[in-house]
């Protein structure tokens, strides 16, 4: 405990109610005291990041900053001389910090157009390289589900998971929770597993349209990273009465694009790709928070929280994970 009277200078032996000589410093920077009776040792008070973590908060922030920036976890670490264990827990309690923080401030938010598309990426090793026998439980595909607003860029639902039916129904849920009430119009891909889902679970709240694109042959070399060019676009009415000038995927593929761009994981042929699903969900969180509360959006000029009415000032990276 902190001498009342010495605060800033001085602590109490907890023991032998001696005050303490000063005794060096934590590896952190924290001022350190040894009891010159029983030889025990302590710490400074201080308050830990995230409630668990010796790093200071500024290191957090700047290590955080640089992961959301496209570092990788080597990279961050010869910048901020954190070792990488300590980043990726840093990286995990940020992430579950952002995951609640999106559950309790996207509620029942009015929307009028949204987009929902999902991306691709795996934990480990890709879904084809998974031998016979071997648990297919965290490794492999890693699909992420994202549900956007068109008008206010604001991300609404995510999800990371596979992609069968029961994935789509547990997605359609999250962003049931996300929206009012009020009727909106909803445009996916031409992915089988949504009409069905949504049919299903948003009767009577989305006018539902798939927009389905053709592609051509790819060029010689293309073969295996990229998709053919787009030739022709088909529009599918599935539910209710969608305006056709409305039905557009193109926002959350923009999104994609941002994701692909911000997550070094997410890279294509590098081996910065995740090793466990946790940190991949965790990395999420942390990329839609940031997303949606502390990065302006170039044509809005504000953050798409702000854009949506939910916060009137664009956040901190301190302040979205405090």
């Amino acid at each position: 405990m902190m001498s009342q009277a010495k605060a800033e200078i001085s602590m109490v032996c907890r023991f032998c109610q001696l005050e303490c000589q000063r005794f060096g410093k934590h590896r952190n920077g924290l001022r350190r005291f040894r009891c010159p009776n029983c030889k025990k040792t302590f710490t400074e008070s201080h308050q830990r990041t995230l409630g668990m973590m010796y790093t200071p908060q500024d290191r957090a922030v700047l290590t955080l900053q640089l992961l959301l920036e496209g570092n990788s976890i080597r990279s961050t670490e010869r910048i901020t001389n954190l070792d990488r264990n300590t980043i990726m827990r840093l990286l995990v309690l940020a992430g579950n910090r952002c995951r609640g923080l999106l559950l309790r401030k996207i509620e029942g938010v009015p929307v009028k157009d949204v987009e929902v598309d999902e991306i691709w990426g795996f934990v480990a090793k890709k879904q084809g390289h998974i031998y016979r026998g071997e648990s297919a439980d965290g490794i492999g595909d890693a699909w992420c589900f994202v549900a956007i607003e068109r008008t206010t860029k604001l991300v609404l639902a995510w999800q990371v998971s596979k992609r069968g039916r029961a994935d789509v129904d547990r997605f359609l849920g999250r962003l049931r929770y996300a929206t009012s009430d009020q009727p909106f119009q909803l445009t996916t891909d031409g992915y089988h597993q949504y009409a069905k889902a949504i049919t299903a679970g948003l009767r009577n709240r989305a006018d539902y349209a798939q927009l389905i694109k053709v592609y051509g042959t790819p060029r010689d070399g293309e073969q295996r990273y990229s998709p053919g060019e787009v030739i022709s676009t088909e529009v599918v009415p599935v539910m209710g009465n969608p305006d056709p000038a409305r039905i557009c995927t193109s926002h959350v593929e923009r999104q994609n694009l941002t994701i692909r761009m911000g997550m070094r994981r997410m890279t294509r042929l590098t081996n910065a790709f995740s090793k466990k699903w946790g940190h991949l969900e965790a990395a999420y969180a942390l990329h839609f928070a940031y997303y949606n509360f502390c990065r302006i959006h170039k044509t809005l000029r504000v953050t798409p929280a702000m854009e949506q009415g939910i916060t009137d000032h664009i956040w901190t990276i301190a302040e979205l994970i405090s």
